[in-house]
């Protein structure tokens, strides 16, 4: 705002006619020019106020706020003299606008701001007359408001509206920052998260494998961190349990050894012929089908380790009742079949079968022991004895890993297992048999055996040497050496003799078979340095030459092996 002054400079001519109430200056504009006198108000009284201006060139002053009608104004000295006023009695009035002048001096008639005319009676005195300048600042104004002032906005300055335009700036900028600041941290969160579910995922990776390394699951490895091919194979740990099925309806048995090797992981069902040849109790040559149903388990048991050179831990009798309940207890069993095979209390022909030839077949309690003991016109005792081995391997897939739960199973099924096997050791050998079978570790083999019985030395090697152990079973002090026997001499009847006459000397005898071929020369072998002294002495008790002792090859059952040739000479 400008500062208010005494003098004034410009391009008209005014002259200080006095001071206001307020201590200010007040000028008049020079006579030489008719002053103008303006009402922004009254334009009817226009004219007028030129003609009374014309008259009293020098009477400036009047009262812009006057409300009656005011006296003439004597005309000012041309000289310095002081100007007089009429000082009669005036009603207060507020402090005028300068930019609101009302009236005409010159008519004397005063104009109401509001359009009435002011009564002709008596005028106050105007305590001064004041005329403004362009450039003057008017009278500083009253600290409060005049209700009858009219304000006009060209006298405000709007501070106001930029100190909240500022606000709303930073307000705006604390949101977008706010903002900003929330999408940082949403993005860390989710970098966060992200970066927990990798580390999570990469321990459960490496939880994983440690496991089946621990587990000896990964290919190469075993339970304790060696690889299965690094440990011989008669090194190897097996869990061997033997179980004879009885057809309690159409008779005859069926026999398998399931083997758990604990070193390689691996279970394996080995069917056994009932044609296998065994030695019985006195000596005496016999068959598996005629030692289950003569000696019983034990006796059975005992020859069984004599002719394969296993260590077995029990025997489990399962009749085919016991069979139907099984199945029916693990919830029924898929099978691939290979024939068809009918009802056998259906008694009219050309009824539908029981079981049907194809692959994956449900199979329930009565259909399983149907296909178990099945065993068409003209087949041989091995194809029967292939379907008990399905079976029994579909009951392990669906027997239950568990060991408690195992052990329910074969509790619930009230049979009376062969000492020294119980419920709790029958249970946790079929869990963990049930667990390989499960993970794809489980095969079935068949014990391959010659028409006479007899193990074939080349075909039962694989089976005998991998699967059983590969040797014979080491002997215990006191144990009888057990002697293979292979007649080569062209005469059966060797056979016998041979027999007969190592039982009376106290040997085990073992029937190997009879070869293809005769043989003029007798040979005796034994693969263990410790063994040469037992081969000698069998040579004493056969009659045949100390000469014919050799270090060799035995077969997988035996301690000490003869091929019977022509030399040996036989008792009419």
């Amino acid at each position: 705002m400008n500062d208010r002054y005494d003098g004034y400079v410009g391009g008209d001519q005014y002259e200080l006619v006095g001071y206001d109430e307020f201590g200010q200056p007040v000028y008049r504009q020079v006579p030489q020019q008719p002053s103008q006198g303006y009402d922004s108000y009254a334009q009817q009284q226009h004219s007028q106020q030129q003609h009374s201006q014309q008259q009293h060139p020098q009477g400036y002053g009047y009262d812009p706020y006057a409300t009656g009608q005011q006296q003439p104004v004597p005309s000012y000295d041309t000289g310095q003299q002081q100007p007089s006023y009429d000082t009669g009695q005036q009603q207060p009035v507020p402090p005028y606008d300068s930019y609101e002048p009302y009236g005409t001096a010159a008519t004397g008639t005063a104009f109401d701001p509001f359009g009435q005319t002011a009564s002709t009676g008596q005028q106050p005195r105007v305590a001064e007359q004041t005329a403004y300048i362009p450039q003057q600042a008017g009278p500083a104004e009253d600290s409060e408001p005049r209700a009858d002032r009219d304000y006009r906005t060209e006298q405000f300055a709007f501070v106001e509206e930029q100190e909240a335009e500022s606000e709303d700036v930073i307000d705006w900028l604390k949101f977008t920052e706010n903002r900003t600041e929330r999408r940082e941290e949403a993005r860390r969160r989710a970098r966060g998260r992200i970066v927990a579910l990798v580390v999570v995922l990469a321990l459960v990776a490496v939880g994983g494998v440690g496991y089946l390394w621990y587990a000896g699951k990964l290919p190469g490895t075993s339970s304790d961190g060696k690889s299965a091919a690094t440990t011989p194979v008669g090194a190897q740990n097996r869990d061997v349990l033997v179980v004879h099925l009885h057809n309690t309806k159409g008779g005859g048995t069926s026999t398998a050894l399931l083997v758990d090797n604990t070193t390689t992981k691996q279970g394996t069902t080995v069917l056994l012929p009932n044609s296998l040849a065994l030695t019985g109790d006195d000596g005496s040559t016999t068959t598996l089908a005629k030692s289950v149903d003569d000696d019983g388990s034990s006796g059975t048991q005992d020859a069984i380790d004599t002719v394969l050179g296993t260590n077995i831990q029990g025997t489990w009798r399962l009749d085919t009742p016991y069979l139907n309940n099984l199945v029916e207890l693990v919830g029924n069993i898929d099978v691939t079949t290979n024939a068809d095979v009918p009802d056998p209390d259906s008694k009219k022909k050309g009824d539908a079968p029981l079981v049907k030839k194809g692959a994956d077949q449900t199979l329930s309690g009565k259909m399983a022991v149907a296909y178990a003991t099945y065993r068409a016109s003209g087949e041989a005792q091995n194809a029967q004895l292939e379907r008990f081995g399905q079976v029994m391997q579909g009951v392990l897939r669906k027997l239950s890993s568990d060991k408690q739960a195992a052990t329910t199973t074969v509790q619930t099924l009230a049979q009376i297992l062969d000492p020294p096997l119980t419920d709790q050791d029958l249970g946790a050998f079929l869990a963990k048999l049930a667990d390989l079978a499960k993970g794809g570790d489980y095969k079935t083999a068949l014990l391959p055996v010659q028409q006479d019985g007899t193990l074939s030395a080349s075909a039962s090697d694989s089976v005998i040497k991998n699967v059983l152990g590969g040797t014979a079973k080491s002997p215990q002090a006191g144990d009888a050496v057990r002697v293979g026997i292979r007649n080569a001499t062209g005469s059966k009847a060797a056979t016998e003799q041979a027999r007969v006459v190592l039982v009376n000397g106290g040997y085990t005898f073992l029937d190997s078979g009879t070869a293809g071929a005769a043989q003029s020369v007798s040979r005796i072998t034994y693969a263990d340095a410790g063994r040469k002294d037992d081969a000698a002495e069998v040579a004493k008790t056969l009659g045949l030459p100390a000469g014919a002792v050799k270090k060799g090859t035995v077969t997988s059952n035996a301690d000490v092996s003869v091929v019977l040739g022509q030399d040996y000479k036989t008792s009419s």
